[in-house]
């Protein structure tokens, strides 16, 4: 349950109805849990958002799935960010992240035997998120890896899912009754 109840054809804007009705369409029902429970009172601004998401998941992409969920279960640790990591995390393990780098990851542990472009992924995050900046040395390691169109696409990548973790964390959105994953300690 979060801080606001669901929204409703009646509660949105009513110049956005139209927005609303589509979204809904396209999941299904209203959505009840999750970053879109709280952004679909805003129509408009889930259906944009829904465009980066259906970037992030889809055949144009160049970054591996590897190296996007680790990104999105990074800053899932680093905003923490317990639905998120929830949903996340089975994505990473099963898309070729090391479960010893998930676990670790999730129990902030010292991460080692880091292949390159994982460092690549956790030095560049981390580095942002602790200090909102990213070092000459950290952004050229990364965009070694990725390239710049990757780089572009890893830095978008963390800022949507840290507005998907605002959204969630500021309106108290709990987790699903189904947890894929243990719980992130926070």
């Amino acid at each position: 349950m979060s801080r606001i109840p669901t929204a409703s054809r009646e509660s949105v804007p009513q110049d956005q109805v139209d927005a609303f009705d589509t979204l809904v369409a396209s999941r299904g029902s209203v959505p009840d849990i999750g970053p879109v429970a709280i952004m679909i009172n805003s129509p408009e601004l889930a259906t944009r958002g829904e465009h980066f998401r259906a970037y992030f998941r889809g055949d144009e992409i160049t970054l591996e799935a590897p190296v996007r969920e680790l990104a999105m279960i990074l800053t899932a640790r680093e905003l923490d960010c317990p639905f998120i990591w929830n949903a996340h995390s089975g994505f990473a393990r099963t898309s070729g992240v090391p479960d010893k780098l998930v676990d670790d990851l999730r129990d902030k542990k010292e991460l080692t035997g880091l292949s390159d472009k994982e460092s690549a992924v956790i030095d560049y995050g981390r580095e942002f998120f602790r200090t909102h900046r990213v070092s000459q040395a950290t952004f050229d390691a990364a965009q070694a890896q990725f390239g710049t169109l990757g780089l572009v696409e890893l830095t978008n990548i963390m800022g949507y899912y840290s507005s998907l973790a605002f959204n969630i964390n500021a309106f108290d959105v709990g987790l699903p009754d189904t947890l894929i994953e243990l719980p992130l300690p926070i």
